[in-house]
C-alpha cells in the first residue's frame, strides 16, 4: 500500500477541502470516504500538507500542541493495517489524560488501544542528523502510555495517505502518573530495548509486547521523527511529550470495557471506556 513520496500534486484549495472534511468527521463521529481513492495521484507529501492545515485549524480554534506521534513503526502494526512505513501526526492539549480516568467511549470513531513508551524532552531536536545519542540527551523522562486510535476515514483499503491526511489517527494518549529519568532506569537495570507490556481488556490479557519492536529501540523512533520533521522544516521541541510507536496490534474497545495495561518495572495504566 504504498503511495508515491514525490512532489505535491493536489491544489493548496483541494488540501484545505480535504482538512475541513476530516475536521468535520471529527465533530460527527463519521468516517468520510477513502481519500486515496478519490484521488489516486495523491503523494505523502499532499497527505501532511493536508495535516498541516488541519493542525492550522486547530491551532487557530484555541488549542496548542503538546508533542507529537510516531505510527507504524513496528512490524506487528504494520501487519495489522497493511502499510508498510511510519508516519507522524500531532498531538495538542485537549488529547492528553491521564491513567484512572474514564473517557467518553461515543467521543472517538473506531476505537482501538495501543501500547507505547512516551518521551518527556527537556531540549529542542532538529534534523537530519539527530541521533539515538542526541535523543536520550534531549530526554527529561520516559512514559508509560497508551494511545487512543479515532480513525476519520473510512477502515477497509487506507492507504499510508489516508492514515497521515487523518493526523495518523490519533486520538488521544492516555499517560501514567509515574515518570522515569534515564537515570533512575538505568539504576533499576531497565534497557528501554526490552520493557514488556501486558495490555488487558476488562481483566482478560489481550494483547503483549516488547518495546524493541519499535525500530529495534523505542529511542529511534523519536530520532526518525525529528529527522522526518526536518524534511517539513519543522523540529521537536523542549516540553513535548513523543509517542515512540506501538509495540502490541490495536485492542478493539466497545463502551464499557475497562483497560489495565502492566509495564515490566514500570507500573501500569488504566482507564474506562464509559
Amino acid at each position: 500500500m504504498a503511495a508515491p513520496t514525490g512532489a505535491r500534486t493536489l491544489t493548496d484549495d483541494a488540501v484545505a477541502r480535504l482538512a475541513d472534511e476530516l475536521l468535520q468527521a471529527a465533530q460527527t463521529g463519521q468516517a468520510i470516504p477513502l481519500i486515496s481513492a478519490r484521488n489516486p495521484g495523491m503523494t505523502v507529501e499532499d497527505a501532511y500538507a493536508v495535516q498541516a492545515v488541519w493542525a492550522d485549524r486547530r491551532r487557530s480554534a484555541g488549542r496548542t500542541v503538546a508533542g507529537r506521534k510516531i505510527g507504524l513503526t513496528s512490524k506487528v502494526m504494520q501487519d495489522a493495517t497493511g502499510i508498510t512505513e511510519p508516519d507522524y501526526g500531532v498531538i495538542f492539549d485537549d488529547q492528553v489524560v491521564r491513567s484512572g480516568s474514564e473517557l467518553p467511549w461515543d467521543q472517538w470513531s473506531n476505537v482501538r488501544v495501543e501500547v507505547e513508551l512516551a518521551f518527556e524532552l527537556s531540549a529542542d531536536l532538529t534534523g537530519p542528523g539527530c541521533t539515538r545519542e542526541d535523543v536520550l540527551a534531549a530526554t527529561a523522562s520516559v512514559i508509560p502510555a497508551l494511545e487512543i486510535l479515532d480513525a476519520h476515514v473510512e477502515m477497509q483499503g487506507r492507504t499510508i495517505v489516508d492514515t497521515i491526511s487523518d493526523n495518523a489517527a490519533l486520538g488521544a494518549m492516555v499517560l501514567s502518573g509515574q515518570r522515569f529519568t534515564l537515570s533512575q532506569l538505568e539504576a533499576d537495570g531497565v534497557d528501554l530495548r526490552w520493557v514488556g507490556a501486558l495490555l488487558s481488556r476488562n481483566g482478560q490479557i489481550e494483547e503483549s509486547g516488547v518495546s524493541g519492536a519499535v525500530l529495534g529501540d523505542p529511542v529511534m523512533g523519536v530520532a526518525w521523527l525529528a529527522n522526518k520533521l526536518a524534511a517539513h522544516g519543522q523540529a521537536l521541541h523542549a516540553g513535548e511529550i513523543i509517542l515512540a510507536g506501538s509495540f502490541t496490534r490495536p485492542l478493539w474497545v466497545e463502551r464499557g470495557d475497562s483497560i489495565r495495561c502492566e509495564y515490566q518495572g514500570l507500573g501500569e495504566i488504566t482507564c474506562q471506556f464509559v
